[in-house]
């Protein structure tokens, strides 16, 4: 079954990146042991939140982009085994440009 989420207001849906199992010099690290991720690709955005006139204010970000959220923000669920996040735009810290 796939579910589709469509945010509402300000919000985004991102799949966390993890990071690697295995350090540089070759250790493996246990679940327990991995840093919270805060890099994430932005699966749904939503249309924004509207200003003091009504207006739609358009999101900074869209669909596909990487980025940097703070380490405990956002609202963490799972669908379909996988763990997404339900984030505010103002979570967000930074859009990464990886070339």
């Amino acid at each position: 079954m796939a579910v589709s989420f469509k945010p509402l207001g300000s919000r985004v849906v991102v799949e966390p990146i993890e990071q690697d199992e295995v350090t540089a010099g070759g250790i493996v690290l246990p679940e327990t042991a991995k840093e919270k991720p805060q890099k994430g690709r932005i699966l749904s955005v939503g249309p924004g939140d509207r200003n003091d006139k009504g207006e739609r204010v358009p999101m900074d970000v869209e669909k596909g982009d990487t980025v940097l959220f703070a380490k405990y923000a956002g609202t963490e669920i799972k669908v379909d085994g996988k763990k997404l996040l339900i984030l505010r735009e103002s979570d967000l810290l930074a859009i990464v440009d990886e070339k």
